[in-house]
């Protein structure tokens, strides 16, 4: 293929995992012989992956505590990557978007007077952050765009009940595992050591940013009589709340008694400590009441652990319950409560289960492949 490709993401290394998204992404592309550049900040490390460009244009980008320094900073990279990027040679430029706004149509706008290929993937379909949809910057931002990908049917269909004419132009390519980024650590008890956790506990584990739609007060709510079941149980939760604090919880917390069955990290994980509490969960649970895709489901598969989540159509088109995971019920508290007490009361082949779910992780995410759909989509540009 002989299109360069710029993929230009400010976020990167900051306050997620994203950036190995973005690495998978770009060595399934160099894999399957695409020329790639990519822009992004100076907390994102370099992949060193041959024959990638990589640029930090955006800098410190999230450095200052003052949004209109932030914002110029972004605007400063934002347009120094374009341009760089379309005048050493690339026509095809690859967004990736989690909520929609006038900055994301601006920067579209830009491409398109520079004559280029505006490619973008679509993580939330509409931003949690947001109470409404904003229909018209949403039909605006996607008509623009000459390629759209979402990582599955659902959030498909999501984009085309906003903007149904563009259904041409949709194409589905998976979120990839984590696997080429990560070490694997199975050693339960020197991770139960090191996060000061029981050995003989069962351990849940919630992961990731702390959003509302993300359910853990389900996960709470249900957690008492959980305990009463199996007295032995711990929730680790391990994430930084998001648009808000930690008070609803904790307030759940107290109410129920449930603080001597909780360990509770409400910040950031550090990259080389996330394998620690993989490592230590018997179990990791998804309570989610709505999402598009989840990048935790990825990691949690990665890490070869089993995934509980709710029977949203994101999740359910990974985990097959009781095959390659456990699903319950979305937002329903009883089947929560039944779907852990079965589990824990050992009713289930965990060992297959696990090794079902090693497999599909390994063989239908994998990166090259992915990398193979985008280039096609990239091809018909």
């Amino acid at each position: 293929m002989k299109k360069k490709v710029a993929i230009i993401d400010s976020l990167g290394a900051h306050g997620s995992s994203h950036h190995f998204y973005l690495f998978g992404q770009i060595r399934g592309l160099v894999d399957n012989k695409v020329n790639v550049s990519l822009y992004t900040n100076s907390n994102t490390p370099n992949p060193n992956i041959q024959s990638v460009n990589f640029y930090q244009f955006f800098g410190n980008l999230f450095s200052s505590k003052f949004l209109f320094v932030r914002a110029l900073k972004y605007i400063f990279g934002l347009v120094l990557s374009i341009f760089h990027a379309r005048f050493s040679g690339a026509k095809i430029f690859h967004f990736h978007i989690f909520e929609n706004n006038i900055v994301i149509l601006l920067k579209i706008i830009l491409v398109k007077l520079l004559f280029g290929k505006v490619v973008i993937t679509i993580h939330d379909v509409v931003s949690f952050a947001k109470s409404a949809k904003n229909v018209f910057l949403n039909n605006q931002i996607y008509s623009h765009a000459d390629l759209i990908f979402t990582h599955n049917t659902f959030s498909k269909k999501e984009v085309l009940k906003i903007s149904p004419q563009i259904d041409e132009k949709i194409l589905i390519v998976p979120h990839g595992n984590y696997l080429p980024f990560i070490n694997v650590h199975n050693d339960k008890e020197k991770a139960r050591d090191f996060l000061a956790i029981d050995r003989d506990k069962k351990v849940l584990l919630f992961f990731g940013l702390i959003k509302k739609v993300k359910g853990l007060d389900l996960l709470l709510n249900a957690l008492g009589e959980i305990i009463k079941k199996h007295p032995d149980t711990i929730l680790l939760i391990a994430g930084k709340t998001w648009k808000n604090n930690f008070t609803y919880y904790q307030q759940i917390i107290d109410k129920n008694n449930l603080a001597e069955n909780i360990i509770l990290h409400n910040n950031f994980i550090p990259h080389n400590d996330v394998k620690y509490y993989y490592s230590a969960a018997d179990l990791v649970v998804l309570p989610y009441k709505k999402i598009y895709q989840s990048g935790v489901l990825m990691m949690t598969l990665s890490y070869q652990k089993i995934a509980l989540v709710s029977d949203l159509s994101p999740l359910t088109e990974i985990i097959e319950d009781k095959v390659n995971g456990f699903i319950f019920k979305s937002e329903d508290r009883d089947a929560l409560i039944n779907k852990i007490d079965d589990i824990f009361s050992e009713k289930y082949d965990m060992q297959n289960i696990s090794s079902q779910a090693k497999v599909m992780i390994k063989n239908e995410f994998d990166w090259q492949k992915i990398g193979s759909l985008t280039k096609k989509g990239y091809q018909n540009l």
